[in-house]
């Protein structure tokens, strides 16, 4: 590996194996993602016979992202899976055999490559009792945490289900990266790629929202939590979140009195925010020691040139080197000179 100073780590890039069982044959039903190699290094993502997304070999292909981070200088990736998987709506016990089927990859793709990958791991939201073992395995199979997704079904991120979660990772200290999926108000915004647009950065301001009012972040003190996208909407409305705290305390306080505006500064965001006055306000408003660099690689909403909007914008050294690594380290829990 090519060493430098600082150390740069991607907190935010997806994975998926090359292959895996036939899900719609192995649980009985439908819905399920699976991948159609119809050429070289490409496939297509399809849910049942419809067309979701097509891929190219740096989805699957260690090698291929390895030489993709050597390029753009690159010295860790975080792993999670394509948020497309969670499956929160199937049957439980099939998404924790699906789970662990991507699970199991991702670990051995961070032991084969130990000082190149880190790994989060899915699991069976939907089943709490399952997650947390699922969470349990994930750790003592070397992933250091977990992405999980901005709802699960029709629980929002304050339900006591998912609390029970967050409180399982708290004590086990794995960090945990949440990611927008099945974004709300898909089926009224078909056109122009808005569910992308404006349905992702809408789900993760839900998702902050949510653990904030119901109380979450001051109950887990040292639960490590990363958001996506840097944030989605929250930053910029985060005004609006502290007024409604204000003026409706009777809507908004009724699980916990303390003002939003405390909470900045307790958890991390990624730095995926493809505008520099935005990086430059995320990083003011959360401080520089809670935004780290995430890109979506390999998809192409992400940041094509990993690290280029951290490094243009003008951080003194000290900043950018936080930004770049040190932040991401912090969050994952993790010694970097264990990657130096």
């Amino acid at each position: 590996m090519k060493k430098q100073q600082p150390l740069t780590v991607d907190i935010h890039t997806h994975i998926l194996p090359e292959t895996w069982p036939d899900l719609q044959e192995r649980y009985g039903y439908g819905g399920f993602i699976r991948l159609e190699h119809h050429k070289p290094c490409c496939a297509r993502m399809m849910m049942d016979d419809k067309f979701f997304r097509e891929v190219e070999a740096n989805v699957w292909d260690a090698g291929v992202r390895l030489r993709e981070c050597d390029h753009h200088q690159v010295d860790v990736q975080v792993l999670s899976t394509v948020p497309v998987m969670f499956s929160y709506w199937a049957k439980p016990e099939h998404t924790l055999d699906l789970a662990k089927i991507l699970n199991d990859h991702i670990a051995g793709i961070v032991a084969q490559y130990p000082r190149r990958f880190v790994g989060l791991g899915t699991l069976p939201m939907q089943h709490p009792a399952m997650a947390i073992r699922e969470l349990e395995r994930c750790l003592d199979i070397g992933l250091a945490g977990i992405q999980i997704g901005t709802h699960i079904n029709d629980w929002n991120l304050d339900a006591p289900e998912v609390f029970a979660v967050l409180q399982a990772a708290e004590a086990l200290g794995a960090a945990v990266f949440i990611h927008p999926w099945d974004m709300m108000g898909k089926d009224q915004m078909t056109k122009y790629w808005l569910p992308w647009l404006v349905g992702m950065p809408a789900e993760t301001a839900r998702a902050i929202t949510s653990l904030i009012f119901a109380g979450t972040l001051e109950k887990l003190p040292g639960l490590r939590v990363a958001f996506a996208h840097g944030g989605g909407s929250f930053p910029a409305t985060i005004g609006r979140i502290e007024h409604g705290f204000e003026v409706r305390p009777d809507l908004c306080a009724v699980d916990n009195d303390v003002n939003p505006r405390e909470y900045l500064g307790r958890f991390y965001l990624d730095s995926l925010v493809h505008d520099e006055k935005m990086l430059r306000y995320i990083v003011d408003l959360m401080g520089a020691d809670k935004i780290a660099l995430g890109t979506d690689y390999p998809f192409p909403l992400g940041e094509l040139e990993p690290g280029k909007l951290i490094k243009s914008a003008g951080f003194a050294p000290a900043v950018e080197s936080k930004l770049l690594g040190e932040n991401a380290f912090a969050w994952l829990g993790i010694d970097k000179s264990l990657f130096s």
